[in-house]
């Protein structure tokens, strides 16, 4: 299953959220060239290999909520990784106005070639 190279391309895209910025499931998605795949980038998120490093904290819902319940495990993780890198979590969600991920060109011509 984690094989699957749409897994690869959606693994390659979250690793270029930089520190301090979200993207949400559907702008990975689309960004990974899997326009309609939200779905797909969240089950992806969880076969992550365990030597693979992905920075899978930094993908939200589409309005800046944290996927988990709130004061879950996950969610307590969730959150304490992004307020190490300056993200302002309040009430399980982040203001995606301010913190979300816009590339820029060169972002998009060259680091999201596969």
């Amino acid at each position: 299953m984690a094989s699957h190279p749409e897994y690869q391309k959606i693994w390659h895209t979250v690793n270029l959220i930089p520190r301090g910025k979200v993207a949400s499931y559907g702008q990975i998605a689309d960004l990974a060239g899997l326009p309609g795949r939200a779905r797909m980038v969240g089950k992806s998120l969880g076969f992550v290999p365990k030597d693979t490093q992905v920075a899978w904290h930094r993908v939200l819902r589409s309005n800046g909520q944290i996927a988990f319940p709130k004061g879950s495990e996950s969610a307590l993780i969730q959150t304490g990784l992004l307020q190490t890198e300056d993200v302002v979590v309040l009430n399980n969600r982040v203001k995606m106005a301010l913190f979300q991920w816009q590339p820029d060109l060169a972002d998009m011509l060259w680091k999201l070639t596969y």
